[in-house]
């Protein structure tokens, strides 16, 4: 792949859009379709409630009925544990990779070589949230491919995603950002 294949890669995905440097479990599989039609808007929506629902509680003054909802929500959060525990047994976990991500698609670093051409079709599967023992799938297609610290960079813009699953995209990328500058601020 030559080095303008990549640079424009680069900026298809990232120049002037919101994007987050992170790493996560994550995997790209050529040639693979969605296999769940659906269920990515709605684990996106559902994290995006989970999670909003508790930050909206961090600095409110604490009454008895939210201490019974925290209570609540640790029960629900070890049955997650729990649940993700046999999941993860009965299904393999994937990779966690260094991703660069936005609305438009990623870019992901892969442990191994890859020759994948430009054009080619697949799915990325990703674990949005560490405490979510689930996965999305966003259809995909390599739009560059290069060498990289002893494997591949592919550049991946995301296909047919749809209005819906495309704005639960674009609002689970903010929060990641936010928390990112959070993070950041507290670091300091």
């Amino acid at each position: 792949m030559s080095h303008d294949g990549a640079a424009a890669a680069e900026g298809t995905l990232f120049d002037d859009t919101l994007s987050c440097d992170v790493v996560l479990p994550v995997q790209f599989t050529a040639g693979a379709r969605v296999a769940r039609p659906g269920t990515s808007e709605m684990l996106l929506r559902s994290v995006a409630l989970v999670e909003d629902s508790r930050s909206s509680d961090d600095g409110d003054e604490r009454s008895d009925t939210s201490a019974q909802l925290q209570r609540l929500e640790a029960r629900m959060d070890l049955a997650l544990v729990l649940l993700g525990r046999l999941l993860q047994q009965a299904n393999p976990a994937l990779p966690v990779r260094a991703v660069r991500w936005s609305r438009h698609g990623l870019r992901l670093d892969l442990g191994q070589t890859t020759t994948l051409a430009p054009g080619s079709a697949g799915v990325i599967q990703l674990q949005p949230a560490d405490w979510l023992p689930d996965h999305i799938e966003l259809p995909a297609t390599v739009l560059a491919e290069a060498p990289h610290e002893g494997g591949s960079r592919l550049w991946l813009g995301f296909t047919g995603l749809g209005d819906n699953l495309n704005a639960a995209v674009e609002r689970h990328l903010f929060r990641l950002h936010r928390r990112q500058i959070a993070d950041s601020r507290r670091n300091r």
